[in-house]
């Protein structure tokens, strides 16, 4: 219906607008160095324009990373969840997405059905952003690539192991490695294995991607260990769940099978003790809140790709 840029998954973008996004987003972090958080860039490049969030899941990092990007490009942005808008009483997200059009410039999305995201797009005339669905979840990893540039870790040939469970985060990690040409091994229990859609198509793209069920072994020669929460939001089975992550979890004696400067991410909300030990989250290796923080300057440079300005 619209030639809007979404930005529903990395693919959206590609290799080439990613890499522009992060040496933006590098760029304008450097360029307010001791700011308040709250001032606007120098050249405030969104200036008038509104972002509309809509969160149908619980949401920290995403809420206030976007809500603060639009602040320093110079914009605004507002909230919507189900609770207190027409959405909690059924209207449909194809008319959520005509009506949001017309009264906002840009619509982020955090939901738990990915086929809603792609309806939104459908029907939307303006940028529609995936900030979180059971599928993928691109924002993040934008986040993600940006800090571990940052640490100087060049993104061809980089060796990423995943631990834990095969969720939508991790997909989002295998489409970057096709984007960009690194390799992934991942470990994880039966049953748990990420998407094979998004294995295959990493491994069609040059990315080598090996799916295994010992931790030691994804771990070892890595320059970047990532995991997160077992138990993700909404689901159930969570006993049987967490004692067959049990022997996933990242700790000092894990990472020590990594690459002596390996970093540690995760995309947080944390249960240390779970998934990662406390000397690891709180380590040396640990670039947790880093990352966090990126989810900011990553934000302002998808929003800048989505208005054409990248």
């Amino acid at each position: 219906m619209s030639q809007a840029r979404h930005f529903l998954d990395l693919s959206d973008a590609g290799g080439d607008a990613i890499a522009a996004m992060l040496a933006d987003a590098q760029d304008r972090k450097s360029a307010r160095r001791d700011w308040p958080k709250g001032r606007a860039d120098d050249d405030h490049p969104l200036s008038g324009h509104v972002l509309a969030m809509i969160f149908e899941k619980n949401s920290t990092r995403t809420r206030v990373s976007f809500d603060i990007a639009m602040r320093q490009l110079g914009g605004s942005a507002f909230v919507l969840d189900s609770q207190t808008s027409q959405l909690g009483r059924g209207e449909s997200i194809a008319d959520t997405a005509r009506v949001l059009s017309r009264m906002a410039d840009a619509i982020m999305l955090r939901t738990d059905d990915h086929a809603k995201a792609e309806e939104m797009a459908r029907h939307a005339t303006v940028p529609v952003i995936n900030g979180l669905t059971d599928r993928s979840h691109p924002c993040q990893i934008v986040a993600d690539l940006l800090t571990i540039v940052e640490n100087g870790k060049p993104l061809p040939g980089l060796e990423v192991a995943w631990l834990g469970d095969g969720n939508n985060v991790l997909h989002s990690v295998l489409e970057a490695a096709g984007i960009f040409k690194f390799n992934v091994r991942v470990g994880c229990p039966d049953g748990y294995a990420p998407d094979a859609d998004f294995v295959r198509q990493a491994q069609e793209q040059g990315a080598q991607v090996a799916i295994g069920t010992n931790a030691s072994e994804a771990a070892v020669g890595a320059d970047v260990v990532i995991t997160d929460t077992w138990i993700s939001m909404g689901q159930d089975h969570a006993d049987a769940k967490l004692a067959a992550m049990e022997p996933f979890r990242v700790d000092a004696a894990l990472m020590q099978q990594a690459r002596p400067d390996a970093i540690l991410l995760h995309c947080l909300p944390a249960h240390v003790g779970d998934e990662v030990s406390e000397d690891v989250f709180e380590g040396p290796q640990s670039r947790v809140f880093d990352e966090a923080e990126n989810r900011i300057h990553a934000q302002k440079s998808i929003l800048r790709w989505c208005f054409g300005q990248l």
